[in-house]
């Protein structure tokens, strides 16, 4: 997986993405958007804290997190540091709640096509 053929993927379904990476235990403190977002994580890990779901959601490279706007989340980065790719959606475009999608990043979306 390549953050090329990710990139592509994304585009694939309209996405425009942006890259993004930190540091080993680097922290986000919580926050909320007022947009939906879409990350893929290319390289290393991180986990999103979702304090209001009482759950930690761990990505590793190819996994995909689809957060809708306004849900409350913090994230700490793993011991190896992470790369992702983050697209921007108007609030609303996702469905409700969280989703994380594991491996998406490595399927070949050509495969039965």
């Amino acid at each position: 997986m390549s953050e090329a053929s990710v990139r592509q993927r994304l585009a694939a379904e309209g996405l425009s993405a942006s890259a993004w990476a930190n540091g080993p235990h680097d922290r986000y403190p919580e926050h909320r958007h007022g947009y939906d977002k879409v990350l893929v994580a290319v390289a290393g890990t991180i986990t999103f804290h979702l304090p209001e779901l009482d759950r930690d959601v761990l990505m590793a490279a190819g996994d995909r997190l689809q957060l809708p706007a306004s849900t409350l989340h913090g994230a700490t980065v793993g011991s190896s540091g992470v790369s992702c790719l983050e697209a921007q959606l108007p609030a609303g475009s996702l469905g409700p709640g969280p989703q994380l999608i594991r491996g998406w990043g490595a399927v070949d979306s050509t495969v039965g096509h």
